[in-house]
């Protein structure tokens, strides 16, 4: 795809991502001078009709709503070459980072950027549901942060209209098992509450910097969704408000009914606790300031009749005042003449009576505190234990600090206070990286320390061994501490589509699965009339299956006719001696395909001498009619006839 040029203007240049059901290139566009983001259906889907409608559908619902944190759509377009057409969305390029990758950076947001956030989040979720449209898929990979810290919503790629048979199959669950909700987990209906659940997984994955739910597998994280109750926000993290924890835990309920009723009254909660967020840690220091308060209503006669009484007392005070005034000021001139006296002759004779009582303060730090306590004591000062802390310079018992400077002067009896050393109660963080994670919760129990597990795919470490850990390892750390340990996974699984391989040439064939990250599994040759040589006839998982990678895919190939075929490679005709088989000659089918569809696929699998195998792969239009075909048989073989993959009738060879 690089270096292609789509609908005559957008300029591929480099891959920038991918998901299940496309790939996003960063493009430029040279009429307008841009870079865009362009998803592209992958190959194997294009000739899907199932799949191309959901990729039209993304396109139609994502491009229907306008809002600050949802990504604009710009263009949407086919680009015929060859058999294989490019089905596009042109969408705005954003240059920032996805949530999952700055909550691994800071390992935790704050508070108040988690707020942010999640505010803006549930703005862009209210406008898609206010236009009918549930996104389904809410994690931290599809949203995305830009350089001055909006966001923006992506990938409705799995979204559709809300309808009253909004249901996900259990044979085919959308979304992502860590964030999706119990009733996706379940197969059950899904609306508006569904996204509230997932926006609640984010949040306290936000705040937290940890999942709800981790399990082995998906099937077990899933099954957490719908039986385990979360723990609490708080109980991981102390410093998030009670009341951003109450709104996170009614996001997360079990039953769609406890949750919000809509996005509408989360946004308003969200919005209470930002716009009182500065308060929470703030003690009430103006009894005055600190509320709006009722003040009693004073009467203006009341005031008059107050100054009228203040001046008539005033009035009587000063005829006393005139009168001993003169006493009380010569009063206080002679106290202040014999505090002046008493003052200055205390200096001239300090020295005379004081300075042989001054004592030079001893170094006491690192000394026993006993061994303190006596020189201090033996000197006649007091010796004063004001604190005992925690320290890895000084021993236990020892002094580690001192109110007063050694050789500095003090009287006798003064007090000297001292702060003394609990000991060296820290440990040094041992490396367990790369160690088994058995290994390592043995290393760390034994330093007195505890474990805290968080799990990872790595395509580097080993499953069940340690990429990293927090604290790093030399950290001095008090024990008891808890330290964080990321085990390996190993290689992130993923889930593919299986596609249509039946009637493709074998080799096309295992090129596609190894693209996908599957593998090929037992391929087994089959003399077929219809067919020639190479082409395969059938696949041991129907189109449509979610697989994960690495799984194995087993494969019927064509022979080709069987005169062609040598007579030890399965000639149903004749023996070794060349002699026949015992053929009851043949058998006909009259076929009918489904009218209420457009076509049918008809399959019919033979079963002669135990083995399976695929004589006749087809598909029928309505309009075509009864079908009538002739296929041969041993005696006692036995044709299954399935239609769309789903089973029909057993039909004997003889009846």
């Amino acid at each position: 795809m690089i270096g292609k040029i789509l609908g005559g203007r957008y300029e591929i240049l480099e891959q920038i991502g991918g998901g299940g059901m496309a790939l996003v290139y960063k493009a430029k566009c040279q009429l307008l001078d841009r870079f865009v983001a362009i998803k592209v259906l992958r190959d194997e889907f294009v000739n899907d009709e199932e799949f191309v409608r959901k990729f039209r559908r993304e396109s139609q619902a994502a491009a229907s709503l306008s809002h600050p944190s949802i990504v604009n759509i710009y263009d949407v377009g086919v680009e015929n070459e060859g058999n294989n057409p490019i089905y596009y969305i042109v969408m705005e390029y954003i240059k920032g980072k996805t949530l999952k990758e700055i909550i691994k950076e800071e390992k935790k947001l704050s508070v108040e950027k988690a707020l942010e956030y999640s505010y803006q989040i549930a703005g862009a979720l209210e406008n898609a549901h206010k236009n009918g449209i549930v996104h389904r898929d809410i994690k931290p990979h599809n949203i995305m942060i830009t350089e001055d810290n909006r966001v923006k919503v992506t990938d409705f790629g799995i979204a559709r209209a809300v309808t009253s048979s909004t249901v996900t199959t259990t044979s085919n669950v959308l979304g992502s098992v860590h964030y999706f909700s119990p009733e996706q987990a379940r197969g059950g209906y899904t609306d508006e509450k569904s996204d509230i659940y997932s926006l609640g997984i984010v949040m306290y994955e936000m705040v937290t910097g940890q999942l709800p739910y981790q399990g082995e597998s998906p099937i077990t994280v899933a099954l957490k969704h719908v039986q385990e109750d979360i723990k609490p926000p708080r109980e991981l993290n102390s410093s998030i408000p009670a009341s951003f924890e109450n709104i996170i835990l009614k996001c997360v309920q079990k039953r769609q009914a406890d949750r919000y009723s809509n996005i509408t009254e989360l946004i308003k909660d969200i919005r209470r606790v930002k716009d009182n967020i500065g308060d929470f840690s703030m003690e009430d220091t103006n009894n005055y300031d600190s509320h709006t308060r009722i003040i009693p209503v004073v009467n203006v006669e009341d005031v008059d009749t107050m100054k009228k009484d203040k001046v008539t007392k005033k009035t009587k005070q000063s005829k006393k005042k005139d009168n001993g005034g003169k006493m009380v000021f010569l009063g206080i001139l002679l106290a202040f003449l014999l505090a002046t006296s008493v003052f200055l002759g205390y200096f001239k004779l300090k020295n005379f009576f004081v300075a042989g009582d001054l004592i030079t303060v001893p170094d006491l730090r690192g000394k026993q505190e006993e061994v303190a306590k006596k020189e201090i004591e033996d000197l006649g000062l007091e010796f004063k234990v004001i604190a005992r802390v925690k320290n890895d310079e000084f021993k236990a018992g020892e002094v580690i600090s001192q109110s007063e400077d050694p050789d500095s002067k003090v009287k006798k009896d003064y007090p000297i206070e001292v702060t003394i050393s609990e000991g060296d109660n820290l440990v040094k963080v041992p490396d367990v990286k790369n160690k088994s994670l058995g290994d390592a919760e043995s290393i760390l129990n034994a330093e007195g320390l505890k474990v805290d597990l968080e799990y990872e795919n790595s395509d580097t470490v080993p499953e069940n061994s340690v990429i990293r850990q927090e604290p790093d390892a030399g950290e001095s750390v008090e024990t008891g501490t808890r330290i964080t340990i990321v085990v390996s996974q190993g290689e992130e699984v993923k889930t593919v589509i299986m596609p249509k391989y039946t009637g493709r040439n074998i080799e096309e064939v295992k090129n596609d699965i190894a693209k996908l990250g599957l593998e090929v599994g037992e391929v087994t040759e089959d003399p077929n009339d219809n067919l020639e040589k190479g082409i395969v006839t059938w696949q041991s998982y129907n189109q449509g299956t979610p697989l994960q990678t690495k799984t194995a895919v087993d494969l019927y190939v064509s022979s080709g006719p069987k005169n062609n075929t040598d007579n030890n490679s399965g000639n149903d005709n004749e023996d070794n001696n060349g002699e026949t088989d015992g053929l009851e000659g043949p058998i006909t089918f009259n076929l009918t395909p489904y009218q209420d569809k457009e076509e049918t696929q008809i399959k019919i699998i033979r079963i002669q001498d135990g083995i399976p195998t695929v004589v006749h792969d087809k598909t029928y239009k309505a309009s075509d009619g009864e079908a009538t075909i002739t296929l041969q048989g041993k005696k006692g073989s036995q044709f299954e006839v399935y239609y769309d993959g789903i089973y029909r009738d057993t039909i004997p060879k003889n009846e």
